[in-house]
């Protein structure tokens, strides 16, 4: 039985030995990529009528009670509201890019969790989600769309903010590891 045991260690030894230096940061922010960079780019453009023009939508999707308290009149919006609603918007463009090419990936990462909290948020208490959408830990539904997939983006999140970029990133590049 040892002898089963110690080529157990000694397969996966190896393996992670091969692995453990680039595999799981670069297959975290892979994932990221594929998940999360158009999820969070096409949420940005909905934000847009131009380049620097904010939509109406913008304001209704980061501040809806409050949009609907100012009949949607953008015009009533305060300038710092204006101004959050730019940060939020741009944000949603220029953090994934960075985690995806590996550029300041660790600060990102740890903007990203921000955003998500702020996101996650707005969307129970300014869109009014019900208890079944919110979710729950350990409920044994693995589809809820806040609490289940949320959770998912964190870890991601947090295995780059602890393992950083990996070898294959412009942190490497300009050695931030």
């Amino acid at each position: 039985m040892r002898k089963l045991f110690d080529l157990h260690d000694r397969i996966f030894d190896s393996i992670s030995g091969v692995l453990n230096p680039w595999f799981v940061p670069t297959a975290a922010r892979f994932t990221f990529a594929s998940v999360l960079l158009f999820f969070f780019w096409n949420s940005a453009k909905t934000k847009l009528d131009g380049i620097f023009t904010l939509s109406l939508g913008s304001y209704a999707q980061i501040f809806p009670k409050k949009m609907e308290a100012l009949g949607y009149d953008i015009s009533q919006v305060s300038t710092l509201d204006t101004l959050i609603v730019y940060a939020g918007t741009y944000a949603e463009f220029l953090l994934p890019t960075l985690i995806v090419i590996g550029l300041f990936t660790r600060l990102a990462s740890l903007g990203m969790i921000g955003f998500i909290g702020v996101m996650t948020i707005v969307d129970i208490t300014g869109h009014g989600l019900d208890a079944k959408t919110i979710g729950a830990m350990f409920d044994r539904l693995p589809y809820d769309l806040i609490m289940d997939q949320r959770l998912m983006w964190l870890f991601i999140l947090l295995v780059l903010i602890v393992k950083g970029a990996g070898p294959i990133s412009l942190d490497r590049l300009i050695k931030l590891k």
